[in-house]
């Protein structure tokens, strides 16, 4: 028995921000932003739009294309590092409003949130724990910006995505996944004081390096090849990190998803988000064997090995 993706959702803010309007604040142009990471827009939350209602909507429209009611989730997963307080937890409130009386709980993973809280939904479900687990990733780090600083304020945006996990017997599901964390690495990137700050470099080089690991470990564990990925779903920070992962697995380009161009880094929404829009464009379906991986500050990373 394994857990399998039932549904799957997303939410974004309305607000959409574009390279040009960034160069009307800060010292930029659409041309540097896009050379060096390949975002063009991303989208940045407004009055009456928070993580938790984000969380929310992509909550509920993952259970509406699986069919399933909040009296069924037996337990509420929500990564996040941008909660509307400190605690209680996001997932507690997601929880309420979805009408679940399950467990609920954060995940603090930063930008590999989703790729940990999913690995843990499935052991709920293997393990016989549960039998639904609801899983969101949601983040809204345009919060966190100085928007005075290029180097950070032009990488991210906002957003969520949520999967509904349930038991499967015919192949599909988690096969397996790899978590990882080297805490030396605390330093390069978080939010110290007021704002988030990031080591631009050290993050690259860790990034390329550790995606590159993880994707190849858990291919490894699963007694696969690279060449068996249908599809290569990873973290959507960086245009550059993202295709050097690609390479370094020796995977075509019509086998990765991107979706960076128009939504940034949108921390633990990122995986789930590109899960849903891959979904919604037909390029996920039944059988394919689909990659995720992230990474995030901690410095942590992980990735997981799907049978849709």
């Amino acid at each position: 028995m394994r857990a399998a993706v039932k549904g799957i959702g997303m939410a974004l803010p309305k607000q959409i921000l574009t390279n040009e309007d960034l160069a009307a604040r800060v010292a930029t142009s659409d041309e540097w932003i896009v050379q060096r990471t390949g975002i063009r827009e991303r989208r940045v939350v407004s009055e009456g739009e928070t993580t938790q209602t984000l969380a929310l909507a992509a909550a509920q429209d993952a259970m509406e294309r699986a069919g399933v009611s909040g009296e069924a989730v037996d337990f509420t997963i929500v990564a996040t590092i941008s909660p509307d307080q400190k605690w209680p937890a996001s997932a507690c409130y997601v929880q309420d409003k979805i009408g679940s009386k399950g467990g609920a709980y954060d995940v603090s993973a930063a930008c590999a949130g989703f790729v940990y809280a999913l690995d843990q939904g499935a052991s709920m479900i293997e393990t016989g724990r549960a039998e639904t687990v609801l899983v969101v990733g949601a983040d809204t780090l345009t919060n966190q910006l100085d928007w005075t600083d290029r180097g950070t304020c032009v990488l991210f945006g906002d957003g969520a995505g949520a999967v509904v996990l349930e038991a499967a017997e015919d192949g599909r599901g988690l096969l397996n996944s790899i978590l990882l964390s080297d805490g030396s690495g605390t330093k390069h990137l978080g939010w110290f004081g007021e704002f988030l700050t990031m080591n631009g470099k050290e993050v690259y080089r860790f990034a390329v390096k550790a995606m590159g690991d993880a994707c190849e470990k858990v291919i490894e564990k699963a007694g696969l090849q690279p060449s068996d990925i249908d599809l290569f779903v990873p973290h959507q920070a960086n245009i550059r990190i993202i295709t050097a992962a690609a390479e370094r697995m020796g995977l075509a380009s019509e086998k990765v998803f991107v979706n960076v161009d128009r939504y940034g880094n949108t921390s633990g929404g990122s995986i789930p988000i590109a899960l849903a829009e891959a979904e919604r464009e037909g390029r996920l379906k039944p059988g394919m064997l689909v990659l995720t991986v992230g990474f995030g500050g901690g410095l942590v990373w992980g990735a997981n090995l799907i049978r849709w």
